[in-house]
C-alpha cells in the first residue's frame, strides 16, 4: 500500500497553528505518510512543528467563518478574505490539544480525512519505526540492552535450584513468553509443556526475580484452568512446589478478588486450592484492569482539562476518576510482595488472570523497592525490557488509543501508564535512591503510545520475530543510554543505597503526577524550568568539585 492513497491535499498554506504553551502562528502545513509538519512562514526561530500521526488519539471538525480566522492577524499584512474555512482539533495521546485554522472547507476535510486514516493504520510493518533511519544510529549490533541467557549468568546464585529452559524456543508452548525462561532444576521440559497446557495461554510459572541474601524469588504466570469441575495437575503441583523447595511456604498473590477468582472458575480458570498446594498461602489483592482502568484515565485526563477553576469541583472530579486509588492499590500490593520476600524470607508466585498486566505491574514495582540494581538508569530499563516487552505485555492492543480517543476497543488499558505513575511515586518519595529522572518517565509514557522506535511495537517476542523488528528499527532503551541522552535521563541528585525502599501509601503521601497529567498548563511549564536550572546548577556544581578538593 502506498501512503499517498490516503492523501488527498498534501500541502495547505496560510493555516493558523495554535498549541500549548506557544502563540498562534501562521504558516504551512504538510501531511506525509507518518508525520504532521507545520513549517512557520513569519517566526524563523520557531520554525518547524512535527507531530508523529500515531500520537494522534481524536479529531475534531467544525465550519467557521474566514472573517473570525483572519482576526488573529491584521488585514493590512495578509488582505481581507471572504469564504469558509475548517478547523480541526488534534487530541494527542500525550494529552496535548492542538488546533489548526484551515481556510477552505475542501481543503479541511481533505486533511481531517487523511489524519484520521493514516493515525489508525494497525498493520506493524508500515509504522513509522520501520522508516525510521537516524543518521548517528546503526542497526548493526545487539537489539535490546539483556536477554534472558544474559540476565540468567548474571544472577548470582541462581544456577544451584534453577536453569535455562528452551522448552519454548519456536513459540509453541507459550506464545506470549520469549524464547528462553527460567524454572526449577529439577523440572524438566517435558513436565513444562504439560503445566503450560494447564495454565491460561501457557503461561506456566517462570521466575522473574532472585533475592541474592536469602535465595527466595518472584515467579509469575497466569491462572490455572481448574474449571467449575476442579481439574488437577500434578505437573503444575510439583513445579510449585520445587520453587519453594524445602521452605516452609510461599505465598501466591492473586490480584483479582476472592470473588472474581471464584466467578473464573465458571469459564475455566480458577485458582489453586489449599488441598491441591499445601504449602502455599493464597492472598488476593483487586486490582482494576481494562475497561475500568481505561475509563478512570478518561475520567481524570477530563478533570485535568477542566477550566472552571473551582477547586471542590477538581477535587470531587479527581477522587471519582479513583485513579490515585489505583496507584496506591498498585504500591501496596508490590509492597506485600516486597514484604514477603525480604522481610519474611518466602517465595511469591504473582498472577491474575491472563498474567500480562497486573500481574507485571506487581512483579515490577516489588523489584524496584527491593533491588539496587533495578534503581540504576540502565537496570531500570533493562527491568521494562525484562518484564514488559520480554514478557509479553501487549503493547498494541493495550497503548492503541489514550483518553481523547471516541474508539473504545475491548483490549486497550493503560496499564504500563500506571506503572510509570508508580515508578513516579517512588522517585517523589524517595528522591536520591533512583538514578533516572521524571524526563525518563515522561518519555517512555509518550513512547509506548507512539514512538519512532520498535520497542513497544507488537504484542509479544514471537510476533517481534515473525516482523523482524529488531532486524529493521531501533532499540528505545539502547538510544535512552548514548551519553547525550543519558545525561537529560539521569538524576543528578543519585546516592545509591543497598536498602529497601519502602514507599508510603497513605492517601496524603501519594500526588497527581503533574509531570504527565497537566504537562501543557503553564504552571508545570514553571515547574519544569526550575527543575531544569536545579539539574544544571548541580551538575555545574560536580564540575567544580573535583577542583576544590
Amino acid at each position: 500500500m502506498e501512503f499517498s492513497e490516503h492523501i488527498k491535499t498534501a500541502n495547505v498554506e496560510d493555516v493558523v497553528l495554535r498549541q500549548p504553551l506557544h502563540p498562534p502562528s501562521r504558516g504551512a502545513l504538510c501531511i506525509t505518510g507518518h508525520h504532521l509538519l507545520f513549517s512557520d512562514r513569519e517566526d524563523q526561530s520557531c520554525s518547524q512543528v512535527l507531530l508523529l500521526l500515531r500520537n494522534i488519539d481524536a479529531i475534531e471538525k467544525s465550519v467557521e467563518n474566514l472573517l473570525g480566522y483572519s482576526s488573529l492577524f491584521s488585514f493590512a499584512d495578509h488582505g481581507e478574505r471572504s469564504g469558509s474555512s475548517g478547523t480541526i482539533t488534534i487530541k494527542c495521546k500525550d494529552l496535548r490539544v492542538i488546533q489548526i485554522d484551515i481556510p477552505g472547507m475542501e481543503q479541511c476535510l481533505n486533511i481531517a480525512h487523511s489524519i484520521e486514516t493514516l493515525s489508525n493504520l494497525d498493520s506493524v510493518p508500515e509504522m513509522y519505526p520501520f522508516f525510521y533511519r537516524p543518521s548517528d544510529q546503526s542497526l548493526d549490533g545487539q537489539w535490546g540492552l539483556s536477554t534472558p541467557e544474559q540476565f540468567f549468568r548474571e544472577t548470582k546464585g541462581i544456577t544451584s535450584v534453577w536453569r535455562l529452559s528452551i522448552v519454548n524456543r519456536d513459540y509453541s508452548v507459550c506464545p506470549s513468553y520469549p524464547a528462553s525462561v527460567i524454572v526449577p532444576k529439577s523440572i524438566d521440559d517435558e513436565t513444562l509443556k504439560k503445566v503450560a497446557k494447564f495454565r491460561h495461554g501457557g503461561r506456566f510459572p517462570v521466575l522473574c526475580y532472585y533475592h541474592h541474601k536469602n535465595g527466595m524469588v518472584i515467579v509469575r504466570s497466569s491462572q490455572p484452568l481448574i474449571g467449575a469441575n476442579r481439574k488437577r495437575c500434578g505437573e503444575d503441583e510439583r513445579l510449585l512446589q520445587a520453587v519453594i523447595g524445602s521452605s516452609d511456604k510461599g505465598f501466591i498473590i492473586d490480584t483479582r478478588s476472592s470473588q472474581q477468582s471464584q466467578q473464573a472458575r465458571m469459564t475455566g480458570g480458577g485458582f489453586e486450592p489449599k488441598s491441591c498446594y499445601s504449602s502455599w498461602r493464597r492472598l488476593h489483592r483487586h486490582m482494576e484492569k481494562g475497561k475500568a482502568l481505561q475509563e478512570s484515565l478518561i475520567k481524570l485526563v477530563e478533570a485535568c482539562g477542566d477550566e472552571s477553576h473551582n477547586m471542590d469541583r477538581w477535587l470531587s472530579k479527581l477522587e471519582n476518576s479513583k485513579w490515585l486509588s489505583h496507584v496506591q492499590t498498585a504500591l501496596s500490593t508490590a509492597g506485600l510482595v516486597a514484604e514477603c520476600v525480604e522481610r519474611d524470607g518466602h517465595s511469591v508466585l504473582v498472577h491474575g488472570s491472563e498474567g500480562t498486566d497486573s500481574t507485571l505491574l506487581i512483579s515490577t514495582l516489588a523489584q524496584l523497592i527491593m533491588d539496587p540494581r533495578c534503581r540504576t538508569l540502565e537496570g531500570f530499563l533493562c527491568l521494562l525490557e525484562r518484564e514488559w516487552v520480554q514478557a509479553g505485555h501487549p503493547f498494541q492492543h493495550r497503548c492503541a488509543h489514550s483518553a481523547y480517543s471516541h474508539a473504545r476497543l475491548q483490549q486497550e488499558s493503560p496499564v504500563f501508564l500506571l506503572l510509570l505513575d508508580c515508578v513516579w511515586q517512588l522517585w517523589r518519595q524517595f528522591p536520591l535512591a533512583l538514578g533516572f529522572s521524571e524526563a525518563l518517565l515522561l518519555k517512555l509514557a509518550t513512547e509506548a503510545y507512539a514512538s519512532n522506535y520498535g520497542s513497544f511495537l507488537c504484542n509479544t517476542e514471537q510476533e517481534r520475530y515473525a516482523l523482524g523488528v529488531k532486524e529493521k528499527t531501533y532499540c528505545l532503551f539502547r538510544a535512552v543510554l548514548r551519553p547525550m541522552e543519558r545525561e537529560v535521563y539521569s538524576n543528578p541528585l543519585y546516592d545509591p543505597t543497598d536498602l529497601a525502599i519502602w514507599p508510603s501509601v497513605h492517601p496524603q503521601s501519594l500526588q497527581l503526577w503533574r509531570g504527565f497529567f497537566l504537562r501543557w498548563t503553564p504552571q508545570n511549564r514553571h515547574l519544569e524550568e526550575a527543575q531544569e536550572e536545579i539539574r544544571n546548577m548541580i551538575t555545574e556544581w560536580g564540575k567544580l568539585a573535583p577542583s576544590r578538593c
